[in-house]
């Protein structure tokens, strides 16, 4: 269907293009517009569309697409989604940002790496009798404080802000923490409480002096007895506090094991015996902790952190543990009052994240006066219901989604006993991620007392009500602005429906008035705003559709729109501007140019169609009879690939061009680029029209070469000339094959000791050959340079001795032949040397000769360090080839081989390929038993690194057991199995790596330590002895450990000593 209302279309617009070709040639010929050539020039006569998906530019009577549908918007402007376009105006709504209800917590700012900070500020304020305490803080201490000044003004804004999002910028601050490195949480609540407790001993408020010694201090003693005597020690009696107790939880799953653990009874005996003072020796003795006193609020630390000393790290301990939701320490106390000492569950804090240097904290924390349980993500504060992880039951899917979530079951072993009744009974919850738990005392009769003033204190509830009265301010003004902005843009809307309603115009004799769609369109997306006091929308201008003569001319049909004289008054009286251009007011003198270039352009087109038969027919060799001129034959080809031409253009000046030559006259057809073609007069006079039509003064583009035009006899001559000259090349070229017709082949070639050979570089005999290769077209390759020069470069200045060493000779069955084609010198007769001498301008003098000797192949080392013996030189041929096993062909050269300037070179070379970056090594993952023998056999030479690295080599395999990695000299080995370790997952413990049948160790090494150089081909094997982890972790460990050793709070307002801080 959608073929053939294409296919519709098509035949439509060809319709009317050739009806617009009609009314113009009769315009043109008559100079007569009529009511009829108007409406159909101008598309007035075109019906009103109804239902368009888009606007049609083709008719002005076309108004759809404007707007959207009822149900559809745009992406900008009027039309756009009402919220969309609030927001876009007005910017963000403070609203967004207010506390609402204002029951509910408020979150803190992540400052880069707070949130350790965050979560523990905001289980100090969610404790009300802290909280209580802080707000009964004397203002003169306030002042001298500025650490308890800020937390109190912090606790104010959690409490009365009207944000949801208090900033906690000047918090950390004002202790000076690094915003940009992770701490521990629980490391910074215990340096943050002494704090505190200096500060606040200076308080007069009684309450207050001890208000971290009454809610967070505890006391253990380390009591170790004697097993003969039964005497505690003397240190047994000394009472350590403690904010909370650090318990481990490896290898144990609940808190009950934990404090069991954490109170076990440790024997001393064997080299661990206890001197005893009352006994006067070493004895046999046990060593406990005991709780001497509990805090009205109890913290457990949960030693998650295990430190590894193989892999000198530590790791975190991702097992579950469980917990209960009550907890009962009366039989744990040393000296406890009665068998009860209750606490609830208050506070869990979660560490997210596999790495022990990194990660994110959450507190999840029970609102005391609710019940409600509230998780504090930084910014985000979410309602968990009345449980710690949600009310969702163990068995739900949700709950089954994540390990965070609890599993309830029975309690057995926390010790509640004859537990309160509305206190949720025994649960147990479970998670791998609790790193601190808060239990509250029962129902702390101390801290009742606290309960009572809950209220902000006067100067405080000033300063936090001069802090919401501009936020609030903000918030009723937006409000304020969005009713009226939304008001306003239903209007502005109701009215544009309302306009373009009755702008169609149903009959040609209606009147109308023309109005550009560009400035249409502008005030249909236009928004001005209400409380401006004026509109932004532009007055009405209609310059774009008019033309020089002031009126409209019907190449702007596309530009304008034909609307009803009800819409017009509408908008000119409301908008006004102008121009009014009504339905008269057509240009008669721009209708007559146009039909004058349209008739024009049409006959152009029809001219040449039947102009490219005559041109296509030449260049297939069927010129017509008659009188015919030369034209360039690529010149005729690309005019007759243009297409759509409606005039002639610059491509068709110079149809001759490339065929004349300096002297004026006519090319020989050999030179180059001077191919022709020759074409019949008739077409030769419509491009010598078209090309004078664009550029009038080219004589010598256009210039006139009849098909009996004779060739210049100059020019003639001269590519004569050249051409023997090329003859004579080619002939010098195939002599000096047939000369050296085994080196020009490539072929192999025997030699024999005794007999006088030469030696040449190797490249310079790939140049020769490619030279001597070389003919036709392109014949002009580069010539060899001449031989003295090769040859002078080939020894050294300083001792006149040869820099390169002769190549390798091979003995096979009684022939002795060069190893390899690719040694830097190729050893070739006397007779090609000579050849090779008189041809490229070589002394035979100063030629490097070479004999070939035969020794004992026991004898190790090159030939240079052997010691030859006359019996060694004198062996004749058949001596030679009567014992081809024990003997070894070697090559005594004059000059000889200079090794101080080698071994010089060579080092350099050696420094200079090891000086690489960015380069590019392959990394082979093998995971079978035995390693392939292409990985085996390392290359031994330096690779190049400037050297091209073949696709088959770059391009990692489609099993992903190979990788390219980019690397530079100095990359270290540790680096390079990070690299692995992402690509592969193969941990950097767990790799062997090796280059050939060498491991690469020492991880601080760099690659050019270890002899690696560009193109290097590594192989790796995975031991798989250390469990595998997530290189992000590694990363971000590395980074931890890259400061200059663990600064921890160093440096900061909780490390000092000061009393006024």
């Amino acid at each position: 269907m959608s073929r053939q209302n294409s296919r519709t279309k098509k035949k439509l617009r060809a319709d009317e293009t050739d009806n617009k070709l009609e009314i113009l040639r009769r315009i043109h010929h008559t100079g007569v517009v009529t009511r009829e050539d108007v409406c159909h020039l101008f598309s007035i006569d075109k019906p009103p569309c109804q239902g368009c998906r888009m606007n049609s530019r083709e008719s002005p009577n076309c108004f759809c697409g404007l707007i959207p549908s009822s149900s559809g918007s745009k992406k900008s402007g009027l039309w756009q989604k009402t919220s969309d376009l609030v927001s876009s105006i007005l910017g963000p709504d403070p609203r967004e940002d207010q506390r609402c209800p204002t029951e509910q917590p408020a979150g803190l700012t992540n400052v880069g790496a707070t949130c350790y900070a965050n979560s523990i500020l905001q289980c100090l304020y969610m404790n009300l009798a802290f909280r209580t305490g802080i707000f009964s803080i004397e203002p003169d201490l306030l002042k001298q404080h500025r650490v308890l000044d800020q937390l109190a003004h912090l606790f104010a804004q959690l409490l009365s802000s009207q944000r949801a999002v208090i900033d906690s910028l000047p918090f950390v601050k004002t202790l000076e923490l690094d915003k940009g490195s992770q701490q521990d949480s629980h490391e910074f609540l215990t340096l943050f409480l002494s704090l505190l407790e200096r500060s606040l001993s200076h308080s007069k408020v009684p309450l207050v002096n001890t208000l971290i010694q009454d809610i967070f201090r505890g006391s253990v003693s380390h009591v170790t007895r004697c097993s003969d005597c039964g005497k505690d020690s003397e240190a047994s009696s000394k009472i350590d506090d403690f904010y909370g107790l650090e318990l481990y939880i490896k290898g144990l799953d609940s808190l009950d094991i934990s404090l069991d653990n954490y109170l076990s009874v440790e024997q001393l005996s064997g080299e661990n015996q206890y001197f005893c003072q009352s006994c006067e020796k070493r004895v046999d003795a046990t060593r406990n902790i005991k709780l001497r006193a509990l805090p009205a609020v109890l913290i457990f630390q949960l030693k998650r952190y295990d430190f590894l000393m193989e892999m000198t790290k530590k790791k975190k301990i991702t097992s579950s543990f469980s917990f209960p939701c009550q907890l009962n320490m009366g039989a744990r106390l040393d000296s406890a009052d009665g068998p009860d000492l209750l606490y609830d569950l208050s506070a869990v804090l979660i560490h997210k994240g596999s790495a022990a240097t990194s990660g994110h904290y959450v507190a999840r924390i029970r609102d005391e006066k609710s019940g409600v349980w509230w998780e504090f993500d930084d910014e985000t504060v979410s309602q968990l219901g009345h449980r710690p992880f949600g009310d969702t039951q163990p068995n739900s899917p949700a709950a089954s989604q994540s390990t965070s979530l609890s599993d309830e079951v029975p309690s057995t072993s926390n010790g509640a006993k004859n537990q309160p009744s509305g206190y949720g009974g025994s649960e147990l919850f479970s998670t791998t991620d609790a790193y601190m738990l808060i239990y509250s005392r029962f129902r702390d009769q101390k801290m009742s007392i606290f309960d009572e003033a809950s209220s902000l204190p006067a100067h405080l509830s000033e300063e936090i009500a001069e802090l919401n009265a501009p936020f609030v301010s903000s918030c009723l003004e937006y409000q304020s602005k969005k009713d009226m902005l939304t008001t306003h843009i239903a209007e502005r809307r109701k009215e544009v429906k309302e306009i373009l309603s009755e702008a169609c115009v149903c009959s040609v004799e209606d009147p109308f008035f023309w109005v550009s769609v560009d400035w249409l369109r502008q005030w249909v997306d236009n928004v001005d705003l209400p409380w401006a006091g004026k509109s932004n929308l532009q007055r009405l201008d209609n310059s774009a559709i008019q033309c020089p003569h002031g009126k409209v001319s019907d190449d702007k049909v596309g530009s304008m729109k034909r609307v009803s004289a009800l819409s017009w008054s509408r908008i000119i009286s409301k908008y006004g501007g102008g121009s009014t251009l009504n339905g008269d007011d057509f240009c008669i003198e721009c209708l007559k140019k146009e039909a004058l270039s349209f008739v024009c352009a049409h006959d152009y087109r029809d001219r040449r169609d039947a102009m490219k038969q005559f041109a296509t027919a030449a260049l297939a060799g069927n010129c017509a009879d008659g009188k015919s001129y030369y034209v360039s034959r690529t010149w005729l080809v690309h005019w007759l690939r243009r297409k759509n031409i409606e005039s002639p253009c610059e491509a068709d000046a110079g149809p001759t061009a490339a065929l004349r030559c300096p002297h004026g006259n006519l090319l020989p057809e050999k030179a180059p680029g001077a191919k022709r073609v020759h074409i019949p007069e008739s077409l030769w006079l419509f491009i010598v029209e078209s090309a004078s039509a664009v550029k009038t003064d080219d004589s010598l583009g256009c210039h006139a070469f009849p098909s009996d035009s004779q060739a210049c006899e100059d020019c003639f001559k001269q590519f004569s000339e050249v051409a023997s000259l090329a003859c004579n090349l080619r002939e010098s070229k195939l002599i000096q094959q047939q000369n050296h017709e085994k080196l020009f082949s490539g072929k192999s070639i025997s030699f024999c000791p005794g007999e006088k050979y030469f030696l040449l570089p190797s490249s310079w005999l790939m140049s020769w050959r490619t030279y001597v290769t070389t003919t036709g077209k392109n014949g002009s390759s580069v010539e060899p340079e001449c031989l003295d020069a090769i040859i002078d470069s080939l020894k050294c200045t300083k001792h006149g001795r040869l820099i390169e060493k002769p190549p390798a000779l091979l003995r096979r069955r009684g022939l002795i032949t060069q190893r390899s084609n690719a040694d830097v010198l190729t050893l070739i007769p006397e007779s090609d040397w000579k050849l090779f001498c008189t041809e490229w301008q070589g002394t035979e003098e100063k030629g490097i000769s070479a004999e070939i000797i035969l020794l004992p192949n026991k004898v190790p080392g090159p030939c240079q360090e052997i010691i030859k013996s006359d019996v060694d030189l004198n062996l004749s041929n058949d001596q030679a080839s009567s014992e081809p096993e024990i003997m070894d062909p070697l090559l005594d050269t004059k000059p000889e081989t200079c090794e101080d300037c080698i071994g010089e070179r060579d080092s350099c070379e050696l420094m200079r390929k090891l000086n690489y970056s960015d380069a590019e090594i392959t990394v082979h993952l093998v995971r079978a038993k035995e390693v392939p023998k292409s990985l085996l056999e390392a290359p031994t030479k330096v690779f190049d690194p400037d050297r091209r690295t073949s696709k088959r080599s770059r391009r990692a395999s489609s099993s992903g057991k190979q990788c390219n990695l980019r690397v530079s000299a100095t990359t270290s080995v540790y680096q390079l199995k990070l690299m692995i370790w992402e690509y592969f997952g193969v941990v950097k413990e767990n790799q062997k790596l090796h280059k050939g049948t060498m491991e690469i160790l020492e991880d601080s090494a760099t690659l050019a330590d270890k002899n690696i150089f560009p193109g290097d081909v590594l192989w790796v094997t995975d031991s798989e002895i250390h469990e595998n982890r997530d290189i992000v972790d590694e990363l971000s460990e590395q980074k931890f450990d890259s400061n200059a050793g663990e600064e921890g709070f160093r440096g900061t307002l909780l490390m000092s000593d000061a009393s006024f801080v």
